[in-house]
């Protein structure tokens, strides 16, 4: 083939992305063009993404999905260039931002800090800034985190918006976090949330003391066949667990903690007496 330019995944992940594009293309004997009227771009510019001159955007491995009919299935494109977008994540998140992006229903429970579907920008900038002086991440990998932050975001506002179901732990409010006025502001946007039509926002206090069920992070999502599946952390790996064994279990202990949290009205004088310590 004339001006065919041999490829190297192993090069970088952008290059990997593109080797996959061109042998699932070629794999349907369809050229450049015929996948670029499939998806409406230009034949130039999957060469681009191909070859890694251009790098893929989100929009256009969704795209892809559709064109080449893997929407829905454990290995898109749009899961590539999540991993992509976010190398330095822990493992199996995501694959779960890529579920949590279609969820019907999101139960967030969180110790220590604000989740991230309810950060602002400034107090995700401060939490990667503390990471990149830590060493464990370069400026470059904090900037992109923060960025994935805000398309993450971007993804759970559509028309009909999932129900977002959220219990902090006390210590998440009363943690500060890159000073008064980034902290004031998080605590205003927690108000804000609580007061949007799809949302649920409760406090776990300090004084549940052993009633609280979990001492770590969970998420739980709720799919349109109303399977649900659970994301848990441990310091170093994440885990997508779809089995019921191991899911239900959660959604219990999920109900439980809501029974003993405070409501949301006082969960929100809570927030807003810890919001008269900020400017």
């Amino acid at each position: 083939m004339v001006n065919r330019k041999e490829l190297n995944p192993d090069k970088s992940p952008e290059a990997a992305f593109g080797a996959r594009l061109r042998s699932s293309r070629e794999a349907r004997n369809w050229t450049q063009d015929d996948l670029a009227a499939r998806m409406e771009y230009s034949g130039r510019h999957i060469s681009a993404i191909e070859t890694g001159r251009k790098p893929p955007t989100r929009r256009f491995s969704l795209s892809v999905d559709a064109a080449l009919g893997l929407e829905g299935t454990s290995d898109t494109f749009e899961r590539a260039w999540s991993e992509l977008k976010q190398g330095s994540l822990l493992e199996g998140f995501p694959e779960y931002l890529a579920q949590e992006a279609r969820a019907a229903e999101i139960r967030l429970f969180e110790v220590g800090l604000i989740p991230g579907p309810l950060q602002t920008r400034e107090y995700a900038t401060a939490l990667e800034a503390a990471n990149v002086r830590r060493g464990s991440i370069s400026a470059e990998q904090a900037a992109e985190r923060v960025e994935s932050l805000i398309e993450r975001q971007a993804s759970l506002i559509r028309p009909l918006a999932p129900l977002v179901i959220v219990v902090l732990d006390e210590s998440c409010v009363r943690r500060p976090i890159g000073g008064l006025q980034v902290m004031g502001a998080q605590l205003e946007r927690l108000i804000d949330f609580a007061e949007q039509p799809n949302t649920s926002l409760q406090v776990a206090p300090f004084e549940m003391g052993e009633l609280r069920p979990f001492t770590r992070s969970v998420n739980l999502l709720t799919l349109a066949d109303r399977s649900v599946v659970a994301y848990v952390e441990s310091q170093t790996q994440g885990y997508l667990e779809r089995e019921s064994s191991s899911v239900l279990p959660l959604v219990r202990a999920y109900h439980q903690l809501q029974t003993e949290v405070l409501s949301q009205a006082h969960s929100v004088a809570m927030i807003k007496q810890a919001r008269k310590g900020t400017p």
